[in-house]
């Protein structure tokens, strides 16, 4: 009797390169894809539905948790959208500090990229190296809002406060005496800018690191060179951004391309793919790390020279001051009406778009001129990924629909919003 070569896969929801909520019918030849069918709908939270019934402010927080690794790049998109509709133009030190903030995310978001992306290939390693420097710039987010992700730091009209002048302290323990302790806070004796420094000296050592143990590796390089060509023009016409087109050879960053906060004002350059292939959005990536590095610095230099408020000074849209809260019954009513009512949006409509760790981020709001969005659509940048699974694997093995899923950089709260 001959042997049954057809299957039809069900990919997860469970498998872990499936992140949770993917379920990807793959249909298969032995182990050869034939076809690949992503189903989404596990995840949908009904965000942008969500949006439409509360104020403008109370928002910020859904976007935090869309991609829940690039955090303040969703509130970026978000309040600008925001302010052009207000036409509020936030301060400059607010925008060197959204624009630091941003590139901090984007390390956040690639280191957490590598490290999973690496599990998924089998490099167990890497994971480990990933989340140790993440531990520093989630303690960098922390020290700002109080939260280690999901921050609601951006505000429309600039940043909620300003760097903290002090980096909290560990204390000794049970399981840290007192020299360990003295080690954990060696770079917590000066400012939170202070802090970031030090780490962005000894960052480029620590990508090194990365590279040593991926870049050449053969077992990296046959699970990856090779796996999920897209050439230039198909990554144009399948709505492709961010690191994807990027490693297909396209140049294209809306950092340069069509400019926000200050990203006119620092130098970086944009790294570009040669194949198309899983190993050069590796190689993109990996770069990209090492130019959000270069930005930050520049921030720090220019933040450390340059002190100011990071709020526009008008009530309607920020909250008064602690201080003149406790003496002054208007101030007291202006942050009552704001935290409850929010505040009118002139009618309009208008689309913000970012570019994020993963590619074009871009949030379209309408306002009919009531308190609350009329309509909020999201472009997410993982969306038009998934929807070329079938373009990327067919042909290929079924353990390279892994490698393909990690060189998207999904992340499903974006696209089941």
């Amino acid at each position: 009797m001959p042997e049954i070569r057809n299957y039809t896969l069900n990919f997860g929801p469970q498998h872990p390169a499936a992140h949770g909520v993917l379920r990807l019918v793959l249909e298969m030849d032995g182990e050869v894809i034939q076809r690949a069918d992503p189903h989404i709908g596990l995840l949908h939270r009904g965000t942008e539905k969500l949006v439409e019934t509360k104020p403008f402010n109370h928002s910020i927080g859904y976007m935090d948790r869309l991609d829940y690794v690039s955090m303040m790049c969703n509130e970026h998109a978000y309040v600008m959208a925001i302010e052009k509709l207000l036409g509020v133009t936030p301060p400059l030190r607010a925008e060197y500090i959204r624009t630091m903030y941003s590139e901090i995310t984007r390390i956040l978001n690639h280191l957490m990229w590598l490290g999973a992306h690496g599990l998924d290939l089998g490099a167990m390693t890497i994971f480990i190296y990933a989340f140790r420097e993440r531990e520093f710039l989630l303690d960098a987010y922390e020290a700002v809002s109080g939260a280690r992700m999901h921050a609601a730091y951006f505000r429309p009209g600039g940043v909620y406060r300003d760097l903290p002048e002090r980096m909290p302290q560990y204390q000794p323990s049970k399981w840290h005496n007192e020299r360990e302790t003295a080690e954990r806070n060696a770079d917590r004796q000066g400012s939170l800018l202070d802090f970031i420094e030090a780490f962005t000296e000894r960052f480029p050592t620590n990508i090194d690191e990365y590279e040593t143990l991926l870049t050449d590796n053969r077992i990296w390089k046959q699970r990856t060179v090779g796996i999920g060509v897209v050439s230039p023009e198909e990554a144009m016409q399948l709505g492709f951004t961010g690191p994807m087109i990027r490693g297909s050879g396209i140049a294209w960053d809306l950092r340069k391309k069509q400019p926000y906060s200050v990203y006119d004002r620092v130098d970086f350059d944009i790294p570009i793919g040669v194949n198309g292939d899983c190993y050069d959005r590796y190689l993109v990536r990996m770069e990209e790390l090492r130019q959000s590095n270069h930005i930050i610095k520049q921030c720090i230099d220019w933040l450390r020279a340059n002190p100011g408020p990071v709020m526009v000074d008008d009530h309607k849209v920020s909250p008064p001051p602690r201080l003149e809260m406790k003496e002054s019954m208007e101030a007291l009513i202006h942050h009552f009406k704001l935290f409850t009512e929010g505040y009118t949006v002139p009618a309009g409509e208008v689309y913000q778009a970012v570019e994020h760790p993963k590619g074009e981020f871009g949030i379209y709001l309408v306002s009919d001129g009531a308190n609350k969005p009329y309509r909020l659509k999201i472009r997410a940048p993982g969306f038009a990924h998934l929807a070329a699974m079938d373009e990327m694997v067919r042909g290929h093995m079924l353990a390279d629909v892994v490698a393909v899923i990690g060189t998207q950089d999904i992340v499903f709260g974006e696209i089941d919003r």
